[in-house]
């Protein structure tokens, strides 16, 4: 008589079936689609509430209109071309691609500088008198856009919570006035 084989004793091998793995994969990859990869989970810096405008002190006056050429903002990593004005510069948080030129807005502190280069060949650099995050369902324009009576800049970004549905509930927005001018 044959003796048996040793895996004829031991019974066959208890490697998992081949659909156990199937299943194990696609639970993996729904649970990576459901909550993301992590990579982008801590969503751009957010600021903490900006506090009340103290009074200011004498400024330069007012600069002739000239296009802008440049911004930077030190405190968040920008360098970029401007846009023609000089009141508002607004621009992405992110995208599809990953963060975008104001990513980093959030974390601008309070005396940090904004540098506006001007095609006449001069700088109007902003000192920041404020961060906040202001809600987009109740934004306050007037705060946000108002004439103040004095050369101010106001940066403006996506913020707040990302809804898939609707985007950013909020916005990001830097305060600043004119500090000097090279």
């Amino acid at each position: 008589m044959t003796e048996p084989r040793p895996f004829d004793r031991l019974g066959p091998p208890s490697w998992p079936a081949p659909w156990g793995i199937l299943v194990l994969l696609l639970l993996a990859g729904l649970a990576l689609i459901r909550n993301g990869s992590g990579e982008f989970d801590s969503g751009p810096p957010q600021p903490a509430p900006a506090a009340p405008p103290a009074a200011a002190g004498a400024a330069p006056a007012a600069l002739p209109a000239s296009p802008a050429v440049r911004v930077r903002v030190p405190g968040a990593g920008v360098d970029a071309p401007g846009t023609r004005g000089t009141s508002v510069l607004v621009g992405r948080v992110d995208g599809a691609e990953g963060p975008a030129v104001f990513h980093g807005l959030g974390a601008v502190a309070k005396g940090g500088s904004v540098e506006v280069a001007r095609a006449d060949g001069r700088a109007a650099v902003f000192t920041v008198y404020g961060v906040d995050v202001v809600p987009k369902k109740d934004f306050p324009a007037r705060r946000v856009y108002g004439d103040t009576g004095r050369p101010e800049l106001r940066l403006i970004t996506g913020g707040g919570t990302y809804r898939p549905a609707g985007g950013y509930d909020a916005n990001v927005v830097v305060f600043a006035r004119l500090g000097a001018v090279t």
